[in-house]
C-alpha cells in the first residue's frame, strides 16, 4: 500500500498550484457574456477569478451556466474516454490531480476494450490529459494512428489540494464536516481556500475554447471523471449542481455532437450517448461510489416495419421488423444481469413486443439450470402516458423529411405546440414510473419503460430537472438503453448511469463516430 507520509501530499499541492497559475490565465473576461438557460437567453456579468487574492478566487459562480462556446464551421463531434482503473481507485485512495498512481492490470485491459470498441472509428486528433493514468489509457486507445497526441493542462482531473493522497476513510476521519461536505455538498465544498467544483467547471470551459477551435471535426478527448462530468454539463449548459450525476465509469465513452447554426454564433450541442462502457452498464451494483438497486431503465423499442422501408421516424403502430426483433432480444439477454420487478411501455406494438421479449426471457432465466421450476412472474403494464403517437404523427404531417433518421438533436425542430405535449404527457409518465419504483423495497426494485426514444428523451429531461427547451440537447437510438439510478433510494436524486448505451447491440451497435470526408454531416 502506498505511503500516507505528509511529504508527497505537499509536492503535489505544490505542482496543482503551479498548474493554477494557468488556468488564472485562460479564465479572464471583459464584458457581460450570453449564457443560454434552462428558459431564455440572459446576460449575467462575468465570473470574477482573477491571479489575485484568495478572496477573488471565492468569487468563482456556485453555479456555471453554458456561456457562449466558439463558433464552429462544419459539424464536429467529441468523444470523451475516462482512463481505465488506476491504482488509487482500487485502493480507494482519493487521486484529485495527483500523478503517483498507474493503471492496473485491469485498467490497461479496460483501455483495450475500448480501443477495440473504437477500432474502426474516425479521429482527426486526440487531446489527452497530462497524468500517467489518462495519458497511458490514451495511448492504447490511439494505437498505431501516426498523429501525435495532444497534451491539455487543464485537462488534468479536479484538484483536491489536502485531501489527495488519502484514503476515503483517512478523508473522513481527519476532516470531518468538510469531507461530509464534498460528499454531500461538493460544489460549495471548500478546502485550503479553494472551491475545487468550482475552479473545475471555470477550466472545463477553457478546455472547449481550446479542442472546438482546433481543425478537426472527429475529436477525442481522454481524460478523467471529475473533469469529463465538468465538460459535459459546462457543453450542454449544467452548473456545478450536477456533478455527480453524469455517471462516468473507468474507459467509459461518452459523445458530444457540435452543429453550426445558420446564424452563426454558439452551436447547437447534443449530448449523443453517456458513458458506453466496456461492461455492461446494468451489472455493477455501485453509482458513483454508492451502492444502489434501485433504478429505472428506459429502453428504446425496436425498429419497427415501416421505419425501415419507409424511412420514417415516426411510425404509427407498426410491428417490428427484423432488426428490431434482434434489439429487443439483444436487449433481453443484456437485462439478464438483472432481476426485473416491473415493465412498462406504450400500447404501440413494437413496444409490447419489445416488453414481451424481455417479460419471456426473465422469467425463463428463472429457471435456468432447474428441474420442475415454476417461472417467477414479472409485471407488465401498459400505460397512455407512454404512447406519444398521436403527437409524433402531426409533426410527420408538417414536415416529415426533416427528421427521417432520427439525427443528433431532432427534436430542436419540432414545432412549440409538439413540444409542449411532448414534455407534459413525459412528465406524467414520468411520475408514473416513479410512483412504480416506490412500490418495491427501499434496498432493491428495477422498473423497465419501453417506448419511442422521443419520449424517453423527454424523460430524461425530467429526471434531470431541466425545462422543455433542453430536448434537442439529448438524442437516443432504436433498441438503447438509458439507465437512471437512485442510490438514496426512490425519492432520492437520480443518478445518470448512461444514456444510449447500444454496445449490447452486437454488429447491430450504432457507430461512436462516422467517416468525416468531404462534406458529410455527422
Amino acid at each position: 500500500m502506498l505511503s500516507t507520509a505528509p511529504i508527497p501530499r505537499l509536492s503535489v499541492l505544490e505542482k496543482t498550484r503551479e498548474l493554477f497559475q494557468e488556468r488564472r490565465r485562460l479564465v479572464s473576461y471583459s464584458k457581460p457574456l450570453t449564457i443560454r438557460s434552462s428558459s431564455s437567453v440572459q446576460e449575467i456579468k462575468k465570473p470574477s477569478v482573477s491571479s489575485g487574492s484568495s478572496d477573488d478566487r471565492r468569487e468563482l459562480p456556485s453555479s456555471w451556466d453554458s456561456i457562449a462556446l466558439p463558433p464552429v464551421q462544419a459539424a464536429k463531434r467529441v468523444v470523451l474516454v475516462r482512463h481505465g482503473q488506476s491504482t488509487w481507485n482500487a485502493e480507494g485512495r482519493i487521486q484529485g490531480s495527483s500523478d503517483f498512481s498507474v493503471l492496473t492490470n485491469k485498467g490497461e485491459s479496460q483501455a483495450e476494450t475500448s480501443r477495440q470498441m473504437l477500432l474502426d472509428d474516425s479521429f482527426d486528433v486526440c487531446f489527452s490529459s497530462p497524468l500517467i493514468r489518462s495519458k497511458r489509457t490514451a495511448e492504447i486507445i490511439w494505437g498505431s494512428r501516426k498523429e501525435e497526441i495532444i497534451t491539455v493542462s487543464d485537462l488534468r482531473e479536479i484538484d483536491l489540494y489536502s485531501f489527495q493522497g488519502l484514503l476515503k476513510n483517512e478523508g473522513k476521519v481527519r476532516y470531518g464536516a468538510a469531507y461530509r461536505q464534498w460528499q454531500k455538498d461538493a460544489p460549495n465544498f471548500n478546502i485550503d481556500d479553494h472551491y475545487p467544483v468550482r475552479e473545475l467547471w471555470a477550466r472545463a470551459r477553457g478546455c472547449w475554447s481550446k479542442i472546438l477551435t482546433h481543425k478537426s471535426r472527429s475529436i477525442l478527448v481522454v481524460a478523467h471523471n471529475a473533469v469529463n462530468q465538468a465538460l459535459v454539463a459546462t457543453a450542454i449548459g449544467l452548473g456545478t449542481e450536477y456533478f455527480r450525476v453524469l455517471l462516468q465509469s473507468n474507459c467509459g465513452v461518452s459523445v458530444l455532437d457540435f452543429t453550426p447554426k445558420p446564424e452563426g454564433g454558439s452551436p447547437h450541442i447534443c449530448l449523443n450517448r453517456l458513458n458506453q462502457t466496456p461492461s455492461s452498464p446494468i451489472a455493477g451494483g455501485n453509482s458513483g461510489g454508492r451502492k444502489t438497486s434501485t433504478r429505472v431503465i428506459l429502453v428504446c423499442h425496436g425498429l419497427p416495419l415501416n421505419e425501415a422501408e419507409e424511412g420514417s421516424s415516426f411510425s404509427g403502430n407498426s410491428p417490428m421488423n427484423m432488426l428490431g426483433i434482434i434489439q429487443a432480444q439483444k436487449t433481453a439477454e443484456l437485462l439478464l444481469d438483472i432481476k426485473v420487478n416491473s415493465i412498462v411501455s406504450s400500447s404501440s406494438i413494437a413496444s409490447v413486443e419489445t416488453a414481451n421479449s424481455i417479460c419471456r426471457v426473465q422469467e425463463a432465466a428463472y429457471c435456468l439450470g432447474a428441474a420442475d421450476c415454476v417461472p417467477r412472474y414479472v409485471e407488465k403494464k401498459q400505460i397512455v402516458d407512454l404512447d406519444i403517437g398521436n403527437i409524433l404523427v402531426q409533426t410527420k404531417k408538417t414536415d416529415s423529411t426533416r427528421f427521417q433518421s432520427l439525427d443528433s438533436g431532432w427534436l430542436n425542430g419540432l414545432d412549440e405546440e409538439i413540444t409542449t405535449a411532448l414534455w407534459d404527457q413525459s412528465g406524467k409518465a414520468w411520475k408514473f414510473l416513479l410512483n412504480e419504483l416506490q412500490k418495491g423495497s427501499d434496498s432493491e426494485n428495477i422498473v423497465v419503460a419501453v417506448g419511442h426514444p422521443a419520449l424517453h428523451i423527454s424523460i430524461m429531461g425530467h429526471c434531470l430537472n431541466l425545462t422543455k427547451e433542453w430536448l434537442g440537447s439529448f438524442h437516443l437510438d432504436a433498441g438503447s438503453i438509458s439507465v437512471v439510478d437512485f442510490p438514496d433510494g426512490a425519492t432520492g436524486r437520480g443518478v445518470v448511469r448512461c444514456i444510449n448505451y447500444t454496445a449490447h447491440l452486437g454488429r447491430w451497435s450504432i457507430p461512436i463516430t462516422r467517416s468525416t470526408v468531404g462534406d458529410e454531416e455527422f
